[in-house]
């Protein structure tokens, strides 16, 4: 699922398009130029999806200022099959990929058809266990979202997509609020789901802000995913908790550096340290002369920075041996 082992970066567009085919094309353009990986959308039918006398989430309330119906923001929000062909293509043409998060079974099949590198399963669709075992049919890679949930509802989930054939499959922790508080991220909960499942983990992010993601990446984040908008300040559900994109830049500049700075795991000293240590790495020296042959104490030795002699954690091994030469005072000690 990664990119060349790096964390794959997702700018989550949504339904920040707000219906509009024109405003999806630079939010792909711009997701480009930010350097996300892949742009992602939302696909669905609205009748397929919801009855007509649901309530807008509190947030969504909030952040729209409207009191219209889910079913009827949804309805605004929606884009046809051919509008995405022709966001689909658009990607092709400048260079970026494209997803989407399938709501619906028809949605799937078309985005399957269309061509999207996996299959993203939203919050909405944890324990939705026929549609789960449809998406795991499809022979794709699969990211999960798991906002809502408890390990009881990622495993009934997990145990459906594998019904289906699934076996490549991504868990993304994730708090399903708008903008999300920092005091309702529980960021550990990501590594809960590693320990609990053995599978790659990442992150969906809705906090305003970038060093949350850049902490999952430092955690062991393999997907970050992360609202994405041409301005904050517009209207519809979803803006206000995305990131504009020099803001995503900065993000993507910033898990980028934190993957390269992770490195190896390996505790070894690197090549600049190594030439910095000649001059800096405290050595043992001769306190006084020392003539050739006498059984060295410690009032003939002491530990300074210098260019020769043996490391000071030979201290031990040089008591008691005999000088091999006559030393003068600050000649670093050799065997």
């Amino acid at each position: 699922m990664t990119k060349n082992n790096k964390t794959l970066i997702i700018a989550e567009a949504g339904v920040n398009h707000n219906g509009s085919v024109e405003i999806a094309r630079q939010l792909c353009l711009e997701a480009k130029n930010a350097g996300a990986d892949i742009v992602k959308f939302q696909t669905w039918i609205t009748e397929k999806i919801i009855t007509r006398d649901v309530r807008q989430a509190d947030y969504q309330i909030e952040n729209t200022g409207s009191n219209q119906s889910q079913f009827d923001m949804l309805k605004s929000l929606e884009l046809s099959f051919d509008q995405f062909r022709e966001i689909k293509a658009y990607c092709d043409e400048i260079g970026i990929l494209f997803s989407s998060t399938a709501d619906e079974t028809d949605s799937l099949d078309f985005l399957v058809d269309v061509g999207v590198p996996f299959i993203k399963i939203g919050s909405g669709d944890l324990g939705n266990i026929p549609f789960l075992t449809y998406c795991g049919s499809k022979g794709l890679p699969v990211i999960m979202s798991t906002g809502m949930g408890t390990l009881s509802d990622v495993e009934i989930s997990l145990n459906a997509l594998r019904r289906g054939g699934a076996n490549d499959i991504t868990l993304l922790h994730c708090t399903t609020n708008y903008p999300c508080p920092f005091d309702q991220v529980n960021l550990k909960a990501m590594n809960t789901l590693r320990t609990a499942f053995g599978l790659p983990v990442g992150y969906s992010d809705h906090t305003q802000g970038t060093e949350v993601p850049v902490a999952a990446v430092a955690l062991g984040a393999t997907v970050i995913e992360k609202h994405f908008t041409l301005d904050k300040t517009m209207q519809g559900p979803d803006h206000i908790a995305s990131t504009e994109p020099s803001e995503f830049r900065k993000m993507v500049d910033s898990i980028r550096n934190i993957e390269t700075a992770l490195g190896t795991g390996l505790k070894l000293p690197t090549a600049s340290e190594a030439e910095i240590s000649k001059v800096v790495l405290k050595r043992i020296v001769a306190g006084r002369n020392i003539p050739a042959g006498k059984v060295i104490d410690k009032s003939d030795i002491c530990i300074k920075r210098s260019s020769s002699g043996l490391p000071a954690n030979a201290w031990n091994i040089i008591l008691g041996t005999k000088a091999i030469r006559d030393y003068a005072v600050d000649e670093g000690i050799e065997i």
